[in-house]
C-alpha cells in the first residue's frame, strides 16, 4: 500500500491559528476558533505530544510546546489530579479528576520529557510527572494514556521508579480482561481512540521487557485493524461505538480513531518491521485524503485543518483542535515511516 498522491507534510498553521497566549481553543466554526467555548486539557496535552516530537520544530511550534506545558502545570492539582475545562477568561470550570485529561497530560508530559529539544520543557515535564504519576485512574482508557507517557519517560530515564510502577500497574489493568475467541478486545464494545489500548500494551511490554505483553498488544492491534477496515480502506468505529454484532460502515467517524490506529501502528513498526503496521499508517493518512467510506477529503489544504467527522452525507466541515491534531499526528507517522524523518 502506498500513500495517495498529494499527501501533505504536517502543517501547524491551523493549530497555531486555534491558539493564543494561554492555550489552544477546543472548537471551531469552519476554520475560525470558537474562543467562547474555551480550552480543554485533553487537547492541550495532545498539542504537546505533536509539538514535542516534531523534528526541527519552528519557533512557533516550540512556543506551542512551552504554552502547553504551562497550561498543563496549571491544570494539575496538589493531589496529582487534573482539571479539564478552562474558559476564555482563564478560569477553571470543573473539578480535578483522574479521567482522560489526567492520562493524556501524563502522555503529553512524558512525550515532552523524552523528545523535546527545549531544556525547560523537558525538565518542567519531568517535574510534573513525579506528582501526577503517583495517582491511579479507575478508567481503562485514562490508564492507557498514562502508560504511554510513563513508557516514554522510561525510554530516557529507565530507573524512574514512579514511571515503572505506573506502567506495571497499567499492564495488569490492561490484560485483566481476555475477551473471548470471537471478541478478544478487553472492552465489551469499541468506543473511542480504541487502538490506544493496543499501543499501551506494546509500550508497556517494551518498557517492562515483557515480549508476551508486547505481542498481545500487536495481536489485538492486528484484530482491530481488520475490524476497522472495509474494502481496502479504514472504516473506523463511529461515535456510537461498535459491538460484536455491529457491522459497518457506521457514522459519525472521528479522526481521533484514525490517528490512534496510526499511533499504535507506528509504535508496532518501530519494534517489528512488518507490512501490516506500515499499511496501517498509510491507510490512516489516506483516510484523510479521501480513501474512506464516502470518498471525501477530510482536511482543508487552505487552512491545514482537519474536518471534525465523516458523516453519512459527507464531512463535518468544522475544523476543531482534536481533528487537526489527529491529522498532524498521522502525517508525522507517515513521514517518519515512508521518508525516515523522525
Amino acid at each position: 500500500m502506498t500513500l495517495l498522491p498529494g499527501t501533505p507534510a504536517p502543517n501547524f498553521d491551523h493549530l497555531l491559528a486555534m491558539s493564543d497566549d494561554r492555550g489552544t481553543f477546543e472548537h471551531a466554526l469552519f476554520a475560525e476558533p470558537r474562543s467562547a467555548h474555551g480550552y480543554c486539557t485533553d487537547d492541550v496535552a495532545r498539542v504537546l505530544v505533536v509539538a514535542a516530537r516534531e523534528p526541527k520544530p519552528s519557533a512557533a511550534v516550540r512556543g506551542l510546546a512551552v504554552r502547553s506545558v504551562t497550561f498543563l502545570q496549571a491544570a494539575l492539582d496538589p493531589q496529582g489530579r487534573c482539571r479539564n475545562r478552562m474558559n476564555v477568561k482563564g478560569l477553571w470550570e470543573d473539578s480535578a479528576s483522574l479521567a482522560d485529561c489526567w492520562g493524556r497530560s501524563i502522555w503529553g508530559m512524558g512525550t515532552a520529557a523524552a523528545h523535546s529539544d527545549d531544556e525547560w520543557v523537558r525538565s518542567s515535564s519531568a517535574a510534573f510527572l513525579e506528582r501526577a504519576m503517583q495517582r491511579r485512574s479507575p478508567w481503562l482508557k485514562a490508564t492507557a494514556f498514562a502508560a504511554l507517557g510513563a513508557a516514554e519517560l522510561l525510554s530516557v530515564s529507565p530507573d524512574n521508579d514512579a514511571a515503572h510502577a505506573l506502567v506495571l500497574d497499567a499492564a495488569h489493568r490492561l490484560t485483566r480482561s481476555k475477551g473471548s475467541a470471537g471478541w478478544p478486545w478487553p472492552e465489551a464494545r469499541l468506543t473511542y481512540a480504541n487502538a490506544t489500548l493496543s499501543e499501551a500494551m506494546i509500550a508497556a511490554g517494551i518498557a517492562l521487557d515483557r515480549p508476551s505483553l508486547m505481542n498481545r498488544g500487536m495481536d489485538l492491534l492486528d484484530w482491530l485493524l481488520d475490524r476497522e477496515s472495509r474494502e481496502g480502506h479504514l472504516s473506523v468505529t463511529p461515535v456510537g461505538g461498535r459491538g460484536p454484532d455491529d457491522h459497518g460502515p457506521g457514522f459519525d467517524q472521528q479522526p481521533i480513531e484514525v490517528s490512534a490506529l496510526a499511533d499504535a501502528c507506528a509504535r508496532a513498526e518501530a519494534m517489528e518491521s512488518d507490512d501490516r503496521w506500515v499499511n496501517g499508517v498509510v491507510s490512516a493518512a489516506n483516510w484523510f485524503l479521501g480513501d474512506n467510506d464516502r470518498s471525501v477529503v477530510m482536511w482543508d489544504p487552505t487552512s491545514g485543518g482537519a474536518f471534525d467527522g465523516l458523516e453519512e452525507g459527507g464531512a463535518n466541515l468544522n475544523q476543531g483542535t482534536e481533528s487537526t491534531l489527529a491529522l498532524l499526528s498521522t502525517l508525522q507517522h507517515a513521514r517518519s515511516i515512508m521518508c525516515g524523518v523522525r
